[in-house]
């Protein structure tokens, strides 16, 4: 076994704990999606500050903001309501926590890293928005790789290690990673449509 594998097996454990016991608990997914925002906005405001206690606030966020979703499938409260308010107040705390990081680099005086978070964050919501339109049209848009877990973990190694100045590499990576999915579902969209296209299938 190697240590990834140890690591994600561990952290699926931790996770697996933390359902089991909101599961108990009877809250609402819901709520805990609510909650989850909360704690985003919070973990923002120490983001803009660069307060070190955030970075522990924010591994804490990146696990509780990946629950939602299983504690409605563990109490089998899964329903199309809560996948869309989900999927609402997501991106509500994606441009949260970039705001927070657009405050911090404001206060520094370090405008190419604003302009940076800025693009990092419309390449974020797009990554979001294309999946949505194309799953609108052709059912299925899963390709690319920088989906929201992954943009989690990116940010908060980057806080993690800040002192070492990883944040902007961790901001280029989600910079080019996100781009690189959108251009990737825009041609997987435009492929599938072209696709169905000859083989007469309607489009919506």
């Amino acid at each position: 076994m190697t240590w990834t594998s140890a690591f994600g097996k561990g952290s699926g454990w931790l996770l697996q704990k933390i359902v089991n016991g909101l599961a108990l608990s009877k809250i609402s997914p819901n709520t805990l999606t609510f909650i989850g925002l909360l704690i985003n906005v919070i973990a923002a405001f120490f983001f803009g500050y660069g307060r070190a206690d955030n970075y522990v606030r924010m591994f804490f966020y990146g696990l509780f903001d990946m629950v939602d979703g299983r504690v409605a499938r563990q109490t089998n409260q899964v329903s199309v309501f809560g996948a869309f308010f989900d999927s609402v107040l997501d991106r509500y705390s994606d441009v949260a926590l970039f705001f927070g990081l657009l405050v911090f680099y404001a206060r520094g005086n370090r405008f190419f890293y604003v302009f940076l978070v800025a693009f990092v964050m419309t390449a974020s919501l797009m990554v979001s928005y294309t999946r949505a339109r194309a799953e609108a049209l052709i059912g299925s848009c899963k390709v690319g790789f920088m989906e929201r877990p992954e943009r989690i973990v990116l940010i908060i190694l980057g806080a993690l290690f800040e002192r070492w100045d990883a944040m902007p590499a961790a901001l280029w990576v989600l910079a080019i990673l996100s781009t690189t999915t959108v251009i990737h579902r825009m041609r997987y969209t435009y492929l599938e449509t072209e696709r169905r296209k000859l083989a007469g299938v309607a489009t919506p």
